[in-house]
């Protein structure tokens, strides 16, 4: 199963792809179905989701191993920053401070940041950081997030080390 997945890259980044659009589509279904508000950190998750998304969609297009390599070193940096916000959320979530606030100044970055306009329904949201809305298994969302995008940076990885011994 491990060589089938590392054994052909453009699969496996096809199926990180996949995975990060179907995240996006789940915590979409929270928000839009379930009645969950994403807060500030969360639509910065969901931007590193989607970078993921693209640079691994991309990658996975291309034949050519250095533009493949190109597209897993910025899915796994998109990753690493996905887990960072992922972890501060959750430690929010665990020492929730005095003053709710969760970056109000990341916040209007966010909305000042040309994407807004174009994908209004994927990242609008002002729910608080430290609220725990949701859990599965004692987890919460920030913490299967944290969990989610540790797994692609370890598959992101395990892909360039390969790819880097495939030369």
């Amino acid at each position: 199963m491990i060589d089938w997945y590392f054994g052909a890259p453009r699969r496996a980044l096809g199926l990180v792809c996949l995975a990060c659009v179907l995240m996006l589509a789940f915590g979409l279904y929270l928000q839009h179905v379930v009645g969950l508000e994403p807060c500030p950190m969360c639509i910065v998750q969901r931007y590193a989701l989607v970078l993921v998304a693209l640079f691994t969609g991309l990658a996975a297009i291309f034949r050519s191993r250095p533009l493949q390599v190109t597209g897993g070193v910025l899915a796994l940096v998109s990753a690493v920053g996905g887990a960072y916000t992922a972890a501060s959320q959750s430690w929010l979530q665990w020492y929730p401070p005095e003053v709710v606030s969760c970056g109000r100044d990341l916040y209007g970055m966010i909305e000042t940041f040309p994407l807004k306009r174009a994908l209004p329904l994927i990242f609008r949201g002002g729910g608080d950081c430290s609220k725990v809305d949701w859990t599965l298994f004692g987890l919460t969302l920030a913490n299967w997030a944290f969990v989610a995008f540790v797994v692609l940076s370890l598959l992101l990885i395990t892909l360039l080390v390969r790819s880097r011994r495939a030369r």
